[in-house]
């Protein structure tokens, strides 16, 4: 059977998963150069998706739409012609609903009317987290943490034969976390709400500041007094019945935070409000489970939602001790929301199963036309290690993109990480702030003698600590804390990006690379050798055997 996930509105996306594997999956913004988040606002992307990769709208069994909040009313395009649609809720409707579907007709491909299905948004996060982990492949049950950005985090547990809710951890949106920044820091000028990337850099600027256990009491202290469970005059806020309501509420919080924490640097509040949500996760966590330690799968646990790529998080309930194996897909927000709708089908029919899926089941790389100054040059990939020795950033394309939002060897600018100016460097090229973190793509079997814990993470999704003895042999790796945000490859890997770090450790003796993702502020990754040339910010492109190069001017 052939199913069609679809994901409208914000980090737009589309997934074919046929016969229990992935297929392809297609978000927006990596699309054209397309902005970051780039919405499905047109079904006409939908019929060219699949078109790409030689499928009528025909040619699919079943399409599924992942539910949204937003659910009534909503009119999208189909060419010029407006077209009504409405989707399953955000959150299931009762205890059993998570695989409760809204079925509708009307979805307008092609000119041509099909029928689909929908499910809660929710159910989307757990499907795809849950079916491509190695607990679902080993046929084991799993907790399943599932934290976006308009609810409080949902612990649910999941195993092959189905899920069901357990209960909420505390009654945080998960846009608790960007909303700090409209009143504390760099970011006071701009509304978290409107922009989906304030929550990340946020996460790099905390490593500016300190947490300091007078601040944080003063965080715990407003979140005892307004919005802990139980408290008669946060009822409202508790139902989760409406977005302005939960909104109301924090900003509330931090409005009286702010008046108490006056004089206060910035840095240290947000670091210690980071540090009051890490320790209130954890905690409340730790309760929850001893009720619970009976379940099979019990030792194991996923991580979805928006804010599954907090890797600080995640890192922390790793070492917590109260799991045996964390999994976070590396497409936890809404950029996996396609492939989930499609897993949540395919649950209601067989149960949670493994999905097998590629990492790089992105799009391929487009033929664009390469500007004239541009000339190609054969490059293999011990020449290549060379051009990065020499302390210069290369723009590496290679085969299909990578899905979620880490550029992970696919669609990356790789350079030497011994030069403690590449990190400032880099962002002055991807025009970011100067307190941006670097990432480190490393051998896999060489990361645990350079980071602590140094475990594999091909995903880039965890939080590791960088030796003290390899801090000044990478220094452009290292964030200001000292840590790194790790992805591993092994050597043996037929992904060509190995086949790099291998050249480049034989001719350096350092297994990795500085790794940040090749695209132009605020848009997706490349699609193509020739939009990198256009852009003309990194003097050389890699991609297929040939090294880009501009002429020199005579």
């Amino acid at each position: 059977m052939r199913i069609c996930g679809i994901k409208l509105g914000h980090d737009g996306a589309i997934a074919i998963v046929e016969g229990g594997q992935l297929v392809f999956c297609v978000e927006q913004e990596k699309r054209a150069n397309n902005p970051r988040y780039q919405a499905i606002d047109n079904f006409d992307a939908i019929v060219v998706d699949l078109a790409e990769h030689g499928l009528d709208p025909r040619d699919v069994d079943l399409f599924v739409v992942d539910g949204a909040w937003w659910r009534d009313g909503l009119r999208l395009r189909s060419g010029t012609e407006l077209v009504s649609l409405e989707w399953a809720s955000y959150v299931e409707c009762h205890p059993e609903g998570l695989l409760a579907s809204h079925g509708g007709v009307g979805l307008i491909l092609d000119g041509r009317s099909f029928s689909y299905r929908s499910y809660p948004h929710v159910t989307g996060h757990l499907a795809a987290a849950f079916c491509t982990s190695p607990f679902a492949k080993a046929g084991q049950g799993a907790f399943t943490l599932i934290w976006d950005g308009i609810i409080f985090p949902r612990l649910y547990y999941v195993d092959p034969r189905g899920a069901r809710f357990i209960e909420c951890l505390f009654p945080l949106i998960g846009q608790v976390y960007a909303t700090a920044a409209d009143y504390f820091g760099p970011y006071t000028n701009r509304s978290s709400w409107d922009d989906l990337g304030v929550a990340g850099k946020l996460m790099a600027y905390i490593a500016l500041g300190s947490a300091d256990e007078e601040i944080i009491a003063v965080f715990r202290g407003l979140y005892e007094e307004r919005l802990e469970l139980g408290l008669q005059h946060a009822r409202n806020y508790h139902a989760e019945s409406s977005v302005d309501t939960s909104l109301a509420a924090i900003h509330d919080f931090f409005h009286t935070s702010a008046l108490r924490l006056k004089g206060k640097r910035a840095e240290d509040v947000l670091a210690s409000f980071h540090c009051f949500l890490e320790r209130l996760l954890i905690q409340n966590m730790t309760t929850i489970l001893q009720q619970y330690s009976g379940l099979p799968g019990s030792r194991n646990l996923c991580i979805a939602g928006g804010c599954a790529l907090n890797i600080k998080w995640n890192s922390a309930l790793r070492a917590s001790g109260l799991f045996d194996a964390v999994w976070v897909p590396p497409f936890p927000n809404d950029s996996g929301a396609a492939i989930g709708a499609a897993c949540s089908a395919i649950a209601v029919d067989s149960g949670f199963g493994p999905l097998d899926w590629s990492i790089y089941s992105g799009p391929a790389l487009q033929c664009g036309d390469v500007p004239p100054e541009w000339e190609a040059t054969p490059c293999s990939m011990r020449e290549l290690a060379i051009i990065l020795a020499s302390n210069k950033p290369v723009v590496f394309l290679a085969g299909r993109a990578e899905l979620g939002p880490r550029a992970l060897g696919g669609r990356s600018i790789l350079a030497a990480a011994t030069s403690g100016g590449m990190k400032d460097s880099l962002n002055d090229i991807k025009h970011r702030e100067h307190f941006r973190p670097v990432a480190p793509i490393c051998l896999e079997d060489r990361a645990p003698s350079i980071f602590s814990p140094g475990t594999p993470d091909p995903y880039m999704l965890f939080d590791h600590e960088t030796r003290s003895e390899w801090r000044d042999k990478v220094p452009a790796v290292v964030h200001l804390d000292g840590s790194a945000r790790l992805q591993t490859i092994p050597r043996t890997s037929d992904h060509e990006v190995a086949e790099l770090l291998v050249e480049y450790e034989k001719l350096t003796s350092i297994p990795l690379l500085c790794n940040t993702s090749a695209n132009q502020h605020g848009r997706g990754f490349f699609p193509d050798v020739a939009s990198a040339c256009r852009w003309g910010r990194v003097e050389h492109i890699w991609s297929g055997g040939l090294l880009w190069t501009k002429r020199t001017q005579n």
